[in-house]
């Protein structure tokens, strides 16, 4: 059901078009494939295969704005010093390092 909701909430939020090219880019075929893969294999009750898959498509689909979210996150009042200290062992704020903006 949640995932579901989350394709409905990210069509609201961003337009169907703009989601259906989000999704369709050749870029991210793995990542989309994987993502519907494991949605079917929910459905089909093989969940915890299904969420495993489904986790892997996402890590595709969206990976390329952890290090935006980990930026963001590093400025949070109690939790900030420690997600900063998290994302400087990991590396996953360079990631997006080459970007212009």
């Amino acid at each position: 059901m949640g995932n579901i909701l989350f394709l409905i909430g990210l069509t609201i939020m961003i337009g169907p078009q703009k989601t259906l090219l989000f999704f369709a880019r050749r870029q991210k075929a793995k990542g989309t494939a994987a993502f519907f893969a494991g949605l079917i294999l929910i459905l089909m009750r093989w969940t915890f295969i299904g969420f495993i898959v489904e986790a892997y498509g996402i890590a595709v689909l969206f990976g390329d704005f952890l290090g935006t979210i980990a930026g963001f996150a590093r400025n949070l009042p109690v939790v900030g010093p420690y997600i900063g200290a998290a994302v400087d062992r990991t590396g996953v704020g360079r990631r997006n390092a080459e970007l212009p903006v």
